[in-house]
């Protein structure tokens, strides 16, 4: 007999390979109030016994974890990303850690005050409590930091074990970066006859002339190539960026009239800049940065072929660089690629459509291309294909200039107020009296993916409690609405699928109003001269159609730009794999020498410095690319 398929909600649906996350199971609330507890001599005595496993194997894993419980590892008992589920994992763990990447120590972190052991929140309503504590973690190679949540035992109440271990590796041990007292004098000082001054030293490196040979090639200089390459540089790892665009920040500068940042000025780590910044503002920021910190950026740059050399562990790239009305070839051998050309690849067009070519109006184009409405366009119709953050927008800026709009929403869309999503989801982590930003950052990483999926359920709940008028108006309005991967929210969707969400700055409300019309679960069948014919029969007139339809996987531009064997070699990137990390991005590809970086800001910021510090254990002997 025929089993029936499964259908799986639209809202789960993910990148390609993805696995879906299976939620944790938060801990029983404990049967008296911890508020009466010493946390510090908590945390203390299950530091000290953690250790004291370390070294002896025959204290049982069960004195530190609970059964149900989790450890988060970047890089500190392994070169990858791991988050070991239950006790048998964790305790394997342990056991088989890499000899060259291995966990030594944990200590308690009190150096401030938000750092201080205490009681907090174990889940997002405050009704399980437990006991929380900063580490700084030390390991054969380098040292980090991390942070531990405790719960009492069921059984014990007197006994406290793990619910959460989180560990990430922040530096190696001689290879540390050059702030603070290794900070760069800028001059040596004394008499040295032909000396170059800054100026010189400074053309030399940018134009990569001798002695500079670049280790490291990054393509885009958006956030995710500028962070990492800033990162790199502290490492002493020569770096160079290529950029097919006439300036650093045209990535942002040259998208559409209205772009704003829907992630605020915490979360962004942008001090002194407004809550949210404008796309311009932000290019223009980019360009400074990249000139403040030295980094070598070539624009108008093009990779004009490429080969690796599995023997010599290099590439040979040939690229053609555009200089004033110059241009010039140039072959390099970097040991390292870094595709940071943004996670989402190249904008996916919908050519299949039948009759594009046939439309006689006045655009027809990706959102990617989509620079302004015209001005004053009373009477004008606009349909844009489409319905996450570029499509809102976009359909925001075409009424505020007269068009008649219609957003075309083919399934659904997650959608959060964005003061809302601020106050529920950021508020006391990253807000204006959050701690500071790393802080904020292990805070945020520490609860691994399948913890953070459970909480965002209920962040999830209250968010849509607040916003309930609005998401009432917008479903009455033919707006379809879901709930993130299995009602997990829209930062579990992003790490999911990479989209499906809008954050709600003010399109919303035209929508429910009226003003902003819905077609609603429909495919275009095809494009007429002035008009689309969807699958049921129905007419559409536009005069410019605008397609918000998403954009490829990071692999396909790798297709692009290195070829089928390398793209074929290397894995799918964004979703998550079995255990729950973020597939293939930050981390080793399957292909030797080459890498993916990409993200928001945050995740750029966090994530830089780990992929910066495999780089350098390759490139200092410490890790090899086979190593687990």
């Amino acid at each position: 007999m025929a089993t029936a398929a499964v259908e799986i909600p639209r809202s789960n649906y993910g990148v390609p390979g993805s696995h879906m996350i299976v939620q944790a199971n938060l801990p029983a609330a404990p049967p008296k109030a911890t508020e009466s507890v010493n946390p510090q001599s908590i945390a203390t005595a299950w530091v000290d016994t953690f250790n004291s496993l370390l070294n002896d194997d025959s204290i049982a894993i069960e004195k530190l974890f609970i059964k149900d419980s989790y450890w988060r590892d970047l890089l500190c008992s392994s070169w990858d990303f791991h988050t070991h589920h239950g006790l048998l994992k964790i305790s394997s763990a342990l056991k088989s850690q890499n000899k060259q990447c291995r966990l030594r120590s944990l200590e308690i972190d009190a150096s401030s005050e938000i750092k201080k052991s205490s009681v907090c929140d174990i889940d997002f309503n405050g009704k399980i409590k437990g006991v929380q504590a900063f580490l700084t973690v030390k390991t054969d190679i380098g040292s980090g930091r991390g942070l531990v949540k405790l719960v009492p035992d069921t059984t014990d109440v007197a006994s406290w074990k793990a619910f959460t271990l989180f560990t990430t590796l922040e530096e190696l041990k001689g290879h540390e970066e050059s702030t603070c007292s290794r900070r760069p004098t800028g001059v040596d000082h004394g008499a040295h006859p032909g000396r170059l001054n800054w100026q010189q030293r400074r053309d030399r490196e940018a134009n990569c002339e001798p002695p500079f040979d670049p280790a490291v090639l990054i393509i885009g200089a958006g956030q995710g190539g500028l962070t990492v390459a800033a990162r790199l540089k502290q490492l002493g790892v020569p770096t160079l960026i290529i950029d097919r665009n006439a300036r650093i920040g045209d990535n942002w500068r040259n998208r559409y009239h209205q772009l704003v940042l829907h992630d605020s000025v915490w979360y962004d780590h942008m001090p002194y800049l407004e809550v949210f910044t404008p796309k311009d503002k932000l290019a223009e920021w980019f360009e400074i940065y990249a000139k403040a910190l030295e980094l070598n950026v070539w624009t108008k740059t093009n990779l004009t072929d490429s080969n690796w050399d599995a023997s010599k562990r290099q590439w040979t790239l040939t690229l053609e660089r555009e200089i004033g009305e110059k241009k010039e070839t140039r072959t390099l051998h970097p040991r390292h690629v870094i595709q940071a050309t943004g996670h989402s690849g190249e904008p996916y067009f919908p050519s299949h459509i039948k009759g594009l070519d046939n439309f006689k109006g006045d655009r027809l184009v990706h959102s990617a291309q989509f620079t302004g409405p015209e001005p004053n366009a009373k009477g004008k119709r606009a349909v844009i294909v489409g319905c996450c953050n570029s499509a809102h927008d976009i359909a925001q800026d075409y009424y505020e200039n007269g068009y008649d709009v219609t957003m075309v929403q083919r399934s659904s869309t997650l959608v959060a107020t964005c003061d809302t999503l601020i106050d529920v989801d950021m508020k006391g982590t990253y807000s204006e009296d959050g701690p500071p930003v790393e802080d904020a950052d292990i805070l945020n990483m520490s609860d691994p993916n399948p913890v953070a999926a459970r909480l965002k359920v209920d962040a999830n709940r209250e968010i849509n409690r607040r916003d309930a008028p609005l998401l009432r108006a917008l479903m009455a309005a033919g707006f379809a609405l879901d709930s993130g991967p299995d009602c997990s929210g829209l930062f579990m969707k992003y790490l999911h699928r990479g989209g499906g969400y809008y954050i709600d700055v003010g399109a919303s409300q035209l929508i429910a109003d009226g003003k902003i019309k819905i077609k609603q679960g429909q495919e275009i069948e095809r494009v007429n001269a002035h008009s689309l014919t969807f699958k049921d029969g129905s007419e559409l007139e536009a005069d410019e159609i605008v397609f918000a339809t998403g954009y490829q996987n990071m692999r396909e531009t790798a297709r692009k730009m290195f070829g089928n064997e390398l793209a074929d070699k290397v894995k799918d990137v964004w979703g998550f794999d079995e255990e729950g990390e973020t597939r293939t991005m930050w981390r080793r590809t399957g292909h030797p020498g080459f890498w993916f970086f990409g993200g928001n800001l945050a995740l750029c910021r966090f994530f830089s410095r780990l992929l910066a510090l495999q780089i350098k254990g390759m490139e200092v002997g410490l890790m090899k690319y086979e190593d687990d």
